[in-house]
């Protein structure tokens, strides 16, 4: 009975995490009972590793940011990965590794993870398709209700940043919204947005304000694709953003 009822959780958890399914190892019930009972910062370590095959040699950075993610009251964790190293060393064997630098080493070389504190289990690894040369910036804030916390995921691509959120439902990250918080770092033609968060009028959920910004010049010398510059807000909106329960995102809404 345990033993199904441990198969039952767990498909449950993974059900809306089909694509990274299918690229996780499967763990046998004694080792996943062991990993377990580790502290998370272990427990984390251990599944990551094993999820993306990462060998014992490569250097990775692992950063783990905990907050009541869900309804049930229990502390959840997401857990970003970058595998940096990875990417040099993939480019270097490639045929064209110059092309790969000048791409800022583009590819699925930063992922996330859940960690349920309810279920006490990690998800597979949630892929994010960016630049290997910037972690991951996570952040959390209550967007879908106020007793909880949403994700937000900052990730670059090459000399524009984008923000993606996602709110778990049923055990699982689920993307809800989707932009770019600047982008043409390094050119004149450049283009720059504060996210707000406001209270909406048609449920729990916030409407998502983006304000017109102006984005810091790069500095003399420094890398386009890399550097983080600083962001200024004005008075003026340029996009209002709505959730649809039906379609279970966001929407524009359009000024008349």
């Amino acid at each position: 009975m345990k033993a199904h009822l441990s198969i039952l959780l767990l498909v449950l958890f993974f059900t809306s995490c089909e694509e990274s399914k299918k690229d996780a190892p499967v763990l046998d019930e004694t080792s996943k009972e062991n990993i377990q009972n580790l502290p998370l910062d272990q427990y984390a370590k251990r599944h990551v590793e094993s999820s993306l095959q990462i060998q014992g040699t490569e250097k990775y950075t692992l950063e783990i940011v905990k907050g009541n993610l869900d309804d049930d009251g229990k502390e959840d964790a997401i857990i970003a990965v970058n595998r940096k190293q990875f990417a040099l060393d993939e480019a270097m064997r490639s045929i064209n590794p110059a092309k790969a630098a000048e791409m800022a080493f583009m590819g699925n070389y930063n992922y996330i993870f859940f960690y349920d504190g309810g279920l006490k289990l990690i998800s597979p690894p949630i892929s994010v398709p960016s630049s290997a040369l910037v972690p991951l910036k996570i952040q959390l804030e209550s967007i879908s209700s106020p007793a909880y916390k949403d994700i937000l995921v900052d990730y670059r691509i090459r000399n524009a940043n984008f923000r993606d959120v996602f709110t778990v439902t049923n055990h699982t990250p689920r993307k809800v919204f989707e932009w770019k918080t600047f982008d043409g770092l390094g050119t004149s033609a450049t283009e720059a947005y504060t996210f707000e968060y406001v209270q909406g009028s048609n449920g729990p959920q916030k409407d998502i304000f983006l304000y017109v910004s102006t984005l810091e010049k790069l500095p003399t010398g420094a890398d386009r694709n890399t550097y983080n510059p600083k962001i200024s807000k004005t008075a003026k909106v340029a996009y209002h953003f709505f959730y649809i329960p039906q379609e279970q995102k966001y929407g524009m809404l359009k000024n008349n």
